[in-house]
C-alpha cells in the first residue's frame, strides 16, 4: 500500500471548466471579427486623407483626391463632405471623427469612436 498514499490530487481542466473557456473564447473570436474590419477601414480611411492632403493645393482638391481614395478603398464610414479642412502654416490640416456601433448580440452593443487630424501639434 505504499503506492496509495504517494498518490498525488489529480491536476487538469474539468469539463466546465473546458465549457467556460470555449465560450470565452468565442465571445471574444465574435468581437474581434468585428472589430478588426472596423479598425482596418480606420486605417484605411488616415491613409487616404494624408494621400489627399500631401496631393492637394485646395480644399476642393483634397476632398476630390480623398473620393477618389474613397471609391478604390471601399470606405464606408468617412465621406468627402465629412473632412474638416483648414488652411495652416505651410499646408492644409484635415480631420475627422466618426462613431461605428457593432451590435454584439440582443441589445447589447460595442460603440467604437474614431478620430483623426493631421495637424502635428495636437
Amino acid at each position: 500500500m505504499v503506492g496509495v498514499s504517494k498518490l498525488r490530487k489529480q491536476q487538469g481542466l474539468s469539463l466546465s471548466g473546458l465549457i467556460l473557456a470555449l465560450i470565452l473564447v468565442g465571445i471574444a473570436a465574435v468581437i474581434g471579427m468585428q472589430v478588426v474590419p472596423a479598425v482596418v477601414e480606420y486605417q484605411s480611411i488616415k491613409k487616404a486623407v494624408l494621400d489627399a492632403r500631401d496631393r492637394g493645393t485646395s480644399a476642393s482638391e483634397i476632398v476630390s483626391f480623398y473620393n477618389k481614395a474613397v471609391l478604390a478603398g471601399y470606405i464606408t464610414s468617412v465621406a468627402g463632405q465629412d473632412l474638416v479642412i483648414v488652411k495652416g502654416d505651410t499646408k492644409y490640416e484635415v480631420s475627422f471623427a466618426y462613431e461605428k456601433k457593432l451590435p454584439i448580440v440582443g441589445p447589447a452593443s460595442l460603440l467604437l469612436e474614431f478620430a483623426y487630424s493631421t495637424d502635428e501639434k495636437k
